[in-house]
């Protein structure tokens, strides 16, 4: 009982300093990355670009990105935030007015965080140098989202469990197809 509320004190702890102690230029950039993401925007978009620029293997990459991405947001979105209802962390903890746009869906998992490295982590082994780059705007954004005060730490971390179980399943379930990609 007493490492769940050590990790409530944590969650609480690192969300406020989180939250009051980023720049505010830097939250503006946390903020616009966080735009570009919503409804997978941004992946869809890097997706697009690999495929057109990156030839088979930027086609591959893209295809296992785009399908890990789904399925991290099923488990996170569709049966993660369905069976553990977390509240997000409360308004008087976030000093700044971003708190106000947060959703009224469950806070746990962060499925922005788990579609970004679900997207990363399945391009990686495909193509390194794109998963590098694709690596910068999911690391933000996962900061984002607990800057904002959309998510605790542990949703982010769960987010990103998820996302990266994702990965590694998509690409060993590309094997199992009678025309692997």
């Amino acid at each position: 009982m007493e490492l769940i509320a050590d990790a409530r004190d944590a969650d609480r702890l690192l969300t406020q300093r989180a939250a009051g102690r980023i720049p505010p230029g830097i939250g503006r950039l946390l903020s616009a990355v966080e735009e570009t993401a919503e409804n997978s925007k941004l992946w869809c978009g890097a997706a697009a670009l690999m495929a057109m620029t990156g030839g088979r293997r930027g086609h591959r990459a893209a295809v296992l990105g785009l399908a890990s991405l789904a399925l991290a947001q099923l488990v996170s979105n569709g049966v993660g935030k369905r069976v553990v209802d977390r509240p997000r962390p409360p308004k008087e903890w976030i000093d700044h007015d971003e708190v106000e746009d947060r959703p009224d869906s469950s806070s746990f998992p962060s499925g922005h965080t788990a579609a970004a490295v679900a997207f990363t982590a399945a391009v990686a082994p495909e193509w390194p140098l794109a998963a590098a780059v694709c690596a910068v705007p999911a690391a933000l954004l996962a900061l984002e989202r607990v800057q904002s005060g959309a998510h605790y730490p542990s949703d982010v971390g769960a987010g990103a469990l998820i996302g990266a179980g994702a990965g590694w399943l998509t690409r060993r379930v590309r094997y199992l197809l009678p025309h692997p990609l």
